[in-house]
């Protein structure tokens, strides 16, 4: 097959078919016969049936008329009959499939900067960055969802039936109809929607029905632990409502990030049971009754409180009472102001603060705030427990580091890992667990230094030995995007190196560590002192009667 043009009436074509190109002339031959024949209507019959004559006397006429930029280009390697494209200048050029598409993702773009409202945002996913295989048990909830992003998981639907057990005996016992909650819950759906990371695509009744299932389900165990499971009409051997083994389980899914129910949500569907309209910070109280097991401090008892107050000489900051606050955002976050002893105080936006600098970037060396403990022993730092239930309130006085005491469980490692993901996420919250846990990690860096801060009364553990214990700290901050200088435990941690990096500290506790680590060893020192003494002494007086002979 070879290509041929034929030019006519200022027209290029080119085509690759004989036969086609064939065809083609014969029908424009014909069709410009009969255009001749209508504008000169005197020529005889025989002079218009005459092609060839017409063709040369029209090729001689049109030579200087203008013509259409048309042009017909048929490629003779596709070996499809009759492929024409036709380029005008009269003819806008489609858009390709591509831009479309394009188009169609900004308009989606924009629909979604449209309809997001970030300043609510309150309860969010772990980032990817934090989402790794070893920690997947700390953010994923194992035996019940709350709220959109797990419902429906295979591994939690055993408890779904017990959800529906909770909310009959709610309506049982209260003698309601479930029409008042779930109207209630209609007039909070999208004000509960916006609290949740990305469009929650739940069509409206699926959305207030999860929010009133799993709202009641968690009001029923925060009034069961408080007044007992049995005052609100369940057995002693309930499978789940009873202060059984299950429970554990439930308060670590429960205090999960990505499991939680916004609280005005629950304080809504307490005031329905409850019948009060005015009942503030009461959801929160009956929370931090349910998750007491998991805070990592012993709480101080009066006497304890008294004598702390009697040596500063002051009344010590009074413990969080959520009774007094003016709500919270979810139970995590009631949780966490409970641990720092601080209520409902949101800072300004502190976006271009806490993200300008350049420390931000994950940096294991501008991210280790002090030496490990055996450093620090070597340079003379002593250290001691501090008694407080302020776990992150540590001190430096006179070389000697005062760490409050911590009890590290099995629910540790997720209590911490998600107190950090929140703290990481929420702009409007501080840092203040984030710069503990990465000051534990400076700190521990192998199972000997779990061993002397447990010496120390610093750690109490139930783990299976002190590697585990170092493992976790070492590996709970391992992609926080976290600043040095904004640490609330910056400045301690520079007095700390200042006092290792002077060179008499260094000296005068390798000297304590050989001569007066126990009680022989600085009878020995001592003895040795003195015969030096003494033998310095006889020298001298040897060498004085030399010089100075009695006369």
């Amino acid at each position: 097959m070879t290509k041929s043009s034929y030019q006519t009436k200022g027209k290029m074509v080119a085509v690759f078919n004989k036969e086609l190109l064939s065809w083609y002339l014969i029908t424009v031959k014909l069709k410009e016969t009969v255009d001749a024949g209508l504008q000169n209507p005197g020529r005889t019959s025989t002079e218009s049936l005459d092609p060839f004559q017409d063709h040369e006397h029209r090729q001689q006429t049109e030579q200087h008329r203008p013509s259409e930029p048309l042009r017909l280009v048929i490629d003779e390697k596709i070996e499809k009959p009759a492929m024409v494209q036709v380029q005008s200048d009269n003819i806008v050029p489609r858009e390709s499939e591509w831009v479309i598409s394009i188009r169609k993702k900004l308009e989606e773009a924009r629909q979604t900067e449209a309809s997001s409202s970030w300043g609510k945002l309150s309860i969010y996913r772990v980032p990817h960055c934090l989402r790794d295989p070893a920690h997947k048990k700390s953010y994923v909830p194992q035996v019940v969802s709350l709220g959109p992003y797990h419902h429906g998981r295979l591994s939690v639907q055993e408890m779904e039936p017990h959800k529906w057990r909770a909310l009959h005996h709610i309506l049982r016992r209260h003698d309601q109809d479930i029409n008042i909650y779930l109207d209630a819950m209609k007039e909070l759906e999208e004000k509960a929607r916006t609290c949740y990371e990305r469009p929650v695509s739940w069509s409206s009744e699926e959305f207030v029905e999860m929010m009133v299932l799993d709202g009641c389900f968690m009001l029923e165990l925060f009034r069961g632990a408080a007044g007992g499971f049995k005052a609100l009409g369940y057995a002693m051997n309930d499978p789940v409502f009873s202060m059984r083994g299950t429970v554990n389980s439930i308060q670590r899914d429960m205090i999960m990030l990505e499991n939680q129910i916004p609280l005005f949500v629950l304080d809504m569907l307490l005031s329905l049971q409850v019948g009060k309209s005015d009942h503030k910070g009461l959801v929160a109280r009956l929370a931090l009754g349910f998750f007491d097991p998991l805070m990592p401090t012993e709480p101080l008892t009066g006497s304890q409180r008294s004598r702390l107050e009697s040596s500063h000489g002051h009344a010590i900051e009074v413990p969080f009472d959520p009774l007094s606050d003016d709500g919270g955002l979810h139970c995590l976050d009631v949780f966490r102001r409970s641990l720092l002893h601080k209520g409902v105080q949101p800072l300004p936006k502190q976006w271009f603060r806490r993200w300008s600098h350049s420390n931000t970037v994950v940096d294991k060396r501008r991210q280790q705030l002090i030496h490990c403990v055996s450093d620090l022993k070597n340079a003379g730092v002593k250290f001691k427990k501090r008694k407080t239930d302020r776990f992150w309130d540590i001190r430096f006085e006179n070389g000697v580091l005062k760490i409050p005491r911590i009890l590290v469980h099995d629910g540790t490692k997720s209590l911490f890992f998600n107190l950090i993901a929140f703290e990481q996420c929420h702009m409007d919250s501080t840092n203040d667990i984030t710069s503990y846990v990465i000051f534990m990690d400076s700190l521990i860096n192998s199972a000997e230094d779990v061993s002397h801060l447990h010496y120390c009364g610093i750690i109490e553990h139930w783990l299976g030995n002190d590697d585990e214990v170092a493992d976790l700290f070492n590996k709970l901050c391992q992609e926080v995007a976290f600043d040095v200088n904004d640490s609330s435990l910056s400045r301690l941690s520079e007095q700390v190196n200042s006092y290792y990096n002077h060179r008499w500290n260094s000296w005068r506790a390798a000297l304590t560590h050989k001569y007066f680590n126990n009680p022989w060893a600085t009878l020995s020192f001592v003895a040795a002192v003195f015969l030096l003494l003494l033998t310095a002494a006889q020298t001298f007086y040897g060498v004085y009667a030399y010089y100075r002979p009695n006369p």
